[in-house]
């Protein structure tokens, strides 16, 4: 893609992002001004320790020490945001300057998306009879058939990043661009790189823990042993020493520079502690939409009909606080309890399959990439508190695959859909809601055009969404009036009062359908693609 049209895109997609700035805030606009303060004006030593406002400092201290720096500048702007005490302090200059950090910190993600777009033709060489097409089309003067261009647009303007960034504050998208980099290494082969980028991204947030697997495996394949037997399984005796070495040294370095002054002080446990509290619930306040989400409905279920065949008492049913705003331990009444240790193994059995396909044939950028999304896709169904918010892990890196394979295109718009819809709670207030509304249509109507456009067949459906089954149409469209509901119906039924979490509720358990069954299409591509590639 030629660099003024990149150039084009990323322009447009920042005048959005400063149009966004008045926006509303979420409480993390608070949290994150208060890691201003506490790394600005408490010693390194007492950065894990105060609380003196409730959102302690809880992300891996590489992040800490990005707060420390940001709060060098922030002090040109207003220096009252930098004290502790000055609790949930909002003016002007602090807002202009949060805002602009994010924005000026997502130009990692603007260069990292310019080197995924170069490695278009890295994943396509993996897949000759689409390489074909790809090639093809990008002589095509038609943007929407350019693959480069509409992995550009879908990475820079994803929905979920401009909503919960710069609507309701975090920096996901300085940290989805230290991914996406890792990610663009590993296609080059620079494995090293890559290795040394995701080992960076770790040490800013933990969460990233969920695709650590999948680039132990590769790396290990891949670049630790360098050969493979005729039949693709790995040769024992290619063991490469100097590699292994080498990929320690660099991810134990990251590691070391992260945590080695916190080792030196002793707080370690204390460190950890405050990355892995134990004591929160399943879900959170408001349900992501996976496993638990299902799981949940069909307790509430089971709960009212053994109620009514007298199988439970209603003074033993526990009250229901899974959407009641708080976060903490909850224990189902008819179906069993869940434990953080129930939700490891699930993760870990939905994991392994992806895994071993990884490590039993010839490992390829491809392979690696679609072992990355399914790792990430089990954490989000099957993890304990998992935020909503963490659908973006899975969409993102699902965005290079689309792009490239007209059943990962499906799937990527299937699920990106309901898994954006269910961001919508985030934004709460009614003078966002056109905001939320415009950009989910405009990425979404993009996504399906291009995406259709890019994977044209001449067996056209009718009455289909492109790329799209009957039943997953019909499903994408439940989505318009699911939201119709929430956003009027319930209101206008009056039911606010009597019932008022059934939006959130309805919005989980519904968009938990899509995602399984994006999870479940996908793995299924995964598993069968190889196979479908050896007979050809």
């Amino acid at each position: 893609m030629a660099a003024p049209m990149y150039f084009s895109v990323v322009v447009t997609v920042t005048i959005v992002k400063l149009l966004l700035i008045p926006s509303y805030r979420s409480t993390d606009f608070e949290v994150h001004r208060n890691w201003l303060a506490i790394t600005h004006s408490r010693p390194v030593s007492q950065w894990y320790y105060e609380d003196t406002s409730e959102w302690t400092l809880d992300y891996p201290p590489m992040f800490a020490w990005f707060e420390f720096l940001l709060s060098r500048i922030a002090k040109l702007f207003d220096p009252a945001m930098l004290e502790v005490t000055n609790l949930n302090y909002a003016s002007f200059a602090t807002v202009l300057f949060q805002r602009l950090s994010v924005i000026v910190s997502d130009f990692v993600l603007v260069y990292a998306v310019y080197e995924c777009c170069q490695c278009v033709q890295v994943l396509c060489c993996f897949r000759c009879c689409q390489c074909v097409q790809l090639v093809g089309k990008k002589k095509s003067p038609h943007l929407l058939s350019q693959p480069m261009f509409v992995l550009a647009v879908l990475l820079l303007w994803n929905f979920g990043l401009l909503i919960v960034d710069h609507i309701h504050f975090q920096y996901n998208g300085f940290l989805t661009g230290l991914k996406l980099l890792s990610i663009a290494r590993i296609l080059q082969r620079r494995h090293l790189e890559g290795a040394f980028w995701f080992s960076l991204l770790l040490n800013f947030k933990h969460i990233y823990l969920y695709i650590a697997p999948a680039y132990f495996i590769f790396l290990l394949r891949s670049y630790c042993f360098t050969r493979s037997n005729r039949d693709g399984r790995v040769q024992w005796t290619s063991l490469s020493l100097m590699n292994l070495f080498g990929l320690g040294v660099v991810v134990l370095e990251v590691f070391a520079i992260s945590f080695g002054p916190f080792i030196a002080m002793g707080q370690l446990g204390q460190v950890l502690s405050r990355l892995f509290p134990v004591k929160r619930g399943l879900v959170h306040a408001y349900w992501a939409p996976n496993f638990w989400a299902l799981y949940n409905i069909a307790d509430k279920a089971a709960t009212a009909v053994a109620v009514r065949a007298k199988l439970l008492s209603a003074d033993d049913i526990t009250k229901a606080t899974m959407t009641g705003g708080l976060v903490q331990e909850y224990t189902h009444n008819a179906l069993p309890t869940i434990t953080p240790l129930v939700t490891v193994i699930l993760t870990l059995a939905a994991m392994m399959p992806a895994l071993v396909h990884l490590w039993r044939r010839p490992c390829t950028p491809r392979d690696f990439l679609r072992c990355l999304v399914l790792c990430a896709f089990s954490s989000f169904l099957f993890g304990y508190h998992v935020h909503e918010k963490a659908i973006i892990l899975i969409i993102i890196p699902l965005s290079l695959l689309a792009v490239e394979s007209r059943q990962d295109g499906q799937v990527f718009l299937l699920l990106s859909t309901c898994g954006h819809l269910s961001l919508f709670p985030l934004l709460f207030t009614q003078a966002e809601t056109p905001s939320k509304v415009c950009l989910m249509l405009m990425f979404s109507l993009f996504a399906f055009m291009s995406l259709g456009v890019l994977h044209s067949s001449s067996k056209k459906r009718p009455y289909c969404l492109p790329l799209l089954s009957p039943l997953e149409t019909a499903y994408t469209v439940g989505l318009v009036f699911l939201q119709l509901y929430c956003s009027l119906g319930h209101h206008t039924l009056g039911l606010t009062t009597r019932l008022p979490f059934l939006p959130l509720m309805l919005t989980s358990v519904y968009c938990a359908v899509g995602v399984m069954w994006s999870w479940l299409k996908f793995y299924l591509i995964t598993l069968t693609d190889m196979q479908h590639l050896k007979q050809s």
